[in-house]
């Protein structure tokens, strides 16, 4: 095994079992360099929260590669999005080595809800909202989330055990309307003031960026991009109300 495939898979934890284990083992086994990879396609019986970045970088590989394929096309500008996405978290030498792995996914088909199951298992919940996040920032590469690749994300979070609230809270990120801020904080536009800012106290707790500080620093900025969204939305809401 090269040096770089050493450096990417080493860190890696449960996903080398189940189902993903097996789509990393395609990959592995395409290079020529099964023979001497070493790990073992057996589940692991681990509790979360022991989500690690390589752990959540290669489910969130699988996962993109699922919410690109929803509208039967893949477009440049999604390619695009993945590699500058890494370029943000990684050095150049696995930044590749993560492109190649993206480019063999995406020529698969695997089940995407056995998938989700292994990782609903195995990764706690901060870190499968920012799965979320991130599915939906793929889908608005191009300008436009095609309301397939919405199915699809939203097939994801069910799977994932991601209620309908924080679905919807992540979705108003990048789907806006005039309910959008609301719907970020997870109110009613009928609520009262204090109900406002209780709900921001709340949503300010669970989308700190804090809660997935065990997937490095290079995958905090995710949670923060989050924060400011769920942030901003408060700010909007204050400013209509003329709240103080």
């Amino acid at each position: 095994m090269s040096v770089g495939k050493k450096i990417l898979f080493g860190g890696l934890g449960w996903v080398l079992g189940g189902p993903i284990g097996a789509i990393i083992g395609y990959y592995l086994g395409s290079q020529s360099d099964h023979a001497d990879q070493g790990y073992s396609t057996q589940p692991t019986t681990r509790g979360y929260p022991n989500t690690k970045p390589g752990d959540f970088m290669v489910s969130l590989l699988v996962l993109l590669g699922a919410v690109m394929k929803a509208d039967k096309q893949l477009l440049k500008s999604e390619l695009d999005y993945v590699k500058n996405f890494l370029r943000q978290q990684f050095s150049h030498q696995d930044t590749q080595e993560y492109m190649i792995l993206f480019k063999d996914i995406i020529k698969q088909d695997y089940p995407i809800r056995d998938v989700c199951r292994q990782i609903q298992r195995s990764m706690d919940h901060p870190s499968r909202l920012e799965l979320i996040h991130v599915l939906f920032g793929l889908s608005k590469a191009d300008g436009h989330i095609h309301p397939d690749e919405i199915k699809v994300i939203n097939t994801i979070g069910r799977y994932l055990n991601i209620n309908d609230s924080d679905f919807d809270s992540i979705k108003a990120m990048f789907v806006k309307d005039t309910q959008s801020a609301y719907k970020i904080l997870e109110i009613k536009k009928s609520v009262t003031d204090s109900e406002v800012k209780k709900a921001y106290r709340k949503m300010a707790s669970k989308y700190h960026p804090d809660k997935v500080n065990h997937l490095g620093d290079d995958l905090k900025h995710l949670a923060e991009e989050k924060f400011k969204a769920m942030n901003d939305a408060y700010q909007s809401i204050k400013k209509e109300r003329g709240m103080s």
